[in-house]
């Protein structure tokens, strides 16, 4: 079954997507949370820039 899926994201505009992480400090409480999207892979630069 995941053979299937892999191969229906590798057509068409799917090939350019990427999962992206991120780890923000929260300021009122000082602990860390994770920010993830699935972006274009051209506008990982801006994802990683902006708090």
């Amino acid at each position: 079954m995941a053979k299937k899926v892999v191969a229906t994201l590798k057509k068409g505009d799917a090939r350019n997507l990427v999962k992206v992480i991120k780890m923000v400090k929260s300021e009122k409480s000082g602990h860390y949370t994770f920010k993830e999207d699935v972006i274009n892979k051209d506008f990982t630069d801006n994802f990683f820039k902006k708090k």
